[in-house]
């Protein structure tokens, strides 16, 4: 998509990712003078420009996985902990999936925080492009719901190899079986 904007035509871009952080990156560039449309789509169309300019001012969005990081924490944890300066919207599916797990979340405007609770309850996640479960946080959570009272199950479908921290997990006594 950079280089893109500086390329004599037009660029069609198919199957796009769709995170925020591609429609952040395009945000940008457009502010720079670039031709960007489709962001957040499966496809996006760039026209080219002779050069781009500066941007004053430009605020990059929170990262939602170090976000989802801090988060998964406080409940592996039993912490409690406020995140702040996030976008909530970016992370709703792990929101959603803390909260069936039994985390105690509370969730403002940008800010989320997680409160006492009970336990940790077993869940199924199944990591997907965005908005779905990021595959990022995927370790996370898997650490998290191997302190779970019963079975969950974890399904990659974004990277193949993000299961790569399994036997560590086992190393420090988590009962994880992985399968294919």
């Amino acid at each position: 998509m950079m280089a893109a904007t500086l390329a004599d035509g037009e660029t069609l871009i198919e199957n796009c990712a769709r995170e925020p952080e591609i429609v952040d990156l395009a945000n940008f560039l457009r502010s720079c003078g670039a031709k960007i449309e489709g962001d957040g789509t499966e496809t996006i169309k760039i026209q080219g420009v002779q050069s781009l300019g500066k941007a004053d001012n430009y605020r990059v969005i929170p990262d939602r996985i170090e976000a989802g990081t801090f988060i998964i924490a406080a409940a592996a944890t039993h912490g409690e902990v406020l995140v702040k300066n996030l976008e909530p919207h970016h992370i709703e599916a792990v929101i959603l999936k803390l909260k069936e797990a039994g985390i105690n979340l509370e969730v403002g405007k940008d800010w989320v925080r997680v409160l006492p609770f009970d336990k940790i309850k077993p869940i199924d996640v199944k990591t997907l492009p965005f908005p779905g479960f990021p595959t990022d946080l995927q370790p996370q959570i898997s650490a998290l719901l191997a302190l779970s009272t019963g079975t969950s199950v974890v399904t990659e479908t974004v990277f193949e190899n993000r299961f790569m921290h399994v036997h560590e997990l086992r190393r420090l006594g988590a009962d994880v079986r992985l399968e294919g």
